[in-house]
Protein backbone atom coordinates (compact mmCIF):
# COMPACT_ATOMS: atom_id res chain seq x y z
CA UNK A 1 0.00 0.00 0.00
CA UNK A 2 2.76 2.48 0.94
CA UNK A 3 4.66 1.72 -2.30
CA UNK A 4 1.62 2.48 -4.47
CA UNK A 5 1.05 5.79 -2.65
CA UNK A 6 4.71 6.69 -3.07
CA UNK A 7 4.58 5.84 -6.79
CA UNK A 8 1.44 7.94 -7.18
CA UNK A 9 3.08 10.90 -5.46
CA UNK A 10 6.18 10.59 -7.65
CA UNK A 11 3.98 10.45 -10.76
CA UNK A 12 2.05 13.55 -9.65
CA UNK A 13 5.22 15.51 -8.91
CA UNK A 14 6.80 14.46 -12.23
CA UNK A 15 3.65 15.45 -14.13
CA UNK A 16 3.65 18.81 -12.36
CA UNK A 17 7.26 19.45 -13.30
CA UNK A 18 6.63 18.57 -16.93
CA UNK A 19 3.47 20.67 -17.08
CA UNK A 20 5.33 23.62 -15.57
CA UNK A 21 7.77 23.52 -18.46
CA UNK A 22 5.15 24.75 -20.91
CA UNK A 23 4.92 28.02 -19.02
CA UNK A 24 6.12 31.33 -20.45
CA UNK A 25 9.12 31.26 -18.09
CA UNK A 26 10.21 27.86 -19.40
CA UNK A 27 9.68 28.99 -22.99
CA UNK A 28 11.80 32.08 -22.34
CA UNK A 29 14.57 29.92 -20.86
CA UNK A 30 14.40 27.63 -23.90
CA UNK A 31 14.70 30.62 -26.27
CA UNK A 32 17.62 32.03 -24.29
CA UNK A 33 19.43 28.68 -24.43
CA UNK A 34 18.78 28.49 -28.17
CA UNK A 35 20.16 32.02 -28.66
CA UNK A 36 23.25 31.20 -26.59
CA UNK A 37 23.93 28.16 -28.77
CA UNK A 38 23.58 30.25 -31.93
CA UNK A 39 25.76 33.04 -30.48
CA UNK A 40 28.54 30.53 -29.91
CA UNK A 41 28.52 29.80 -33.65
CA UNK A 42 28.43 33.43 -34.87
CA UNK A 43 31.67 35.02 -36.03
CA UNK A 44 30.15 38.47 -36.69
CA UNK A 45 28.91 40.51 -33.72
CA UNK A 46 25.41 41.93 -33.55
CA UNK A 47 26.88 45.45 -33.58
CA UNK A 48 28.91 44.86 -36.75
CA UNK A 49 26.01 43.12 -38.49
CA UNK A 50 23.73 45.99 -37.47
CA UNK A 51 26.06 48.55 -39.10
CA UNK A 52 26.05 46.48 -42.29
CA UNK A 53 22.25 46.23 -42.23
CA UNK A 54 21.79 49.97 -41.65
CA UNK A 55 23.89 50.70 -44.75
CA UNK A 56 21.08 49.03 -46.75
CA UNK A 57 18.40 51.27 -45.21
CA UNK A 58 19.68 54.87 -45.21
CA UNK A 59 18.41 56.98 -42.30
CA UNK A 60 16.98 53.84 -40.73
CA UNK A 61 16.88 52.68 -37.13
CA UNK A 62 16.93 49.09 -35.99
CA UNK A 63 13.63 48.24 -34.36
CA UNK A 64 14.43 44.60 -33.69
CA UNK A 65 17.27 42.20 -34.33
CA UNK A 66 17.85 38.54 -33.68
CA UNK A 67 20.19 35.72 -34.52
CA UNK A 68 18.48 32.83 -36.27
CA UNK A 69 18.89 29.95 -38.69
CA UNK A 70 17.21 30.76 -41.97
CA UNK A 71 17.39 28.45 -44.97
CA UNK A 72 20.25 26.59 -43.32
CA UNK A 73 22.31 29.76 -42.75
CA UNK A 74 23.08 31.48 -39.50
CA UNK A 75 21.96 35.09 -39.98
CA UNK A 76 21.43 38.28 -38.06
CA UNK A 77 17.92 39.41 -39.01
CA UNK A 78 17.09 43.08 -38.51
CA UNK A 79 13.80 44.94 -38.85
CA UNK A 80 14.63 48.53 -39.74
CA UNK A 81 12.25 51.48 -39.67
CA UNK A 82 12.82 54.60 -41.75
CA UNK A 83 11.38 58.09 -41.31
CA UNK A 84 8.36 59.10 -43.37
CA UNK A 85 7.18 55.50 -43.94
CA UNK A 86 5.48 52.78 -41.96
CA UNK A 87 7.20 50.09 -44.04
CA UNK A 88 9.83 47.85 -42.51
CA UNK A 89 13.07 46.89 -44.24
CA UNK A 90 14.19 43.43 -43.21
CA UNK A 91 17.91 42.90 -43.73
CA UNK A 92 19.58 39.55 -43.15
CA UNK A 93 23.34 39.51 -42.61
CA UNK A 94 25.33 36.27 -42.67
CA UNK A 95 26.60 35.76 -39.11
CA UNK A 96 29.70 33.92 -40.36
CA UNK A 97 30.89 36.09 -43.27
CA UNK A 98 29.21 39.45 -42.58
CA UNK A 99 27.75 39.55 -46.11
CA UNK A 100 24.21 40.80 -46.74
CA UNK A 101 22.06 37.78 -47.55
CA UNK A 102 18.77 39.54 -48.33
CA UNK A 103 16.93 42.85 -48.18
CA UNK A 104 13.13 42.90 -48.23
CA UNK A 105 10.60 45.70 -47.84
CA UNK A 106 7.53 44.76 -45.84
CA UNK A 107 4.43 46.84 -45.29
CA UNK A 108 3.38 47.52 -41.72
CA UNK A 109 0.27 45.39 -42.33
CA UNK A 110 2.20 42.33 -43.54
CA UNK A 111 4.64 42.71 -40.65
CA UNK A 112 1.74 42.77 -38.17
CA UNK A 113 0.23 39.64 -39.77
CA UNK A 114 3.57 37.83 -39.60
CA UNK A 115 3.98 38.77 -35.93
CA UNK A 116 0.46 37.55 -35.18
CA UNK A 117 1.22 34.27 -36.97
CA UNK A 118 4.36 33.78 -34.88
CA UNK A 119 2.40 34.47 -31.70
CA UNK A 120 -0.23 31.88 -32.69
CA UNK A 121 2.50 29.24 -33.21
CA UNK A 122 3.59 29.67 -29.58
Amino acid sequence: MKKSILRSLIAIVAAGLLAGCVSEKCEKQHQEAKQAKLMAQAKVSRADAGKTALAKAPNGAIREGELEKEHGKLVWSFDITTPDTKDITEVNVDAITGDVVSVEKESAESEAKAAAGEKDKK
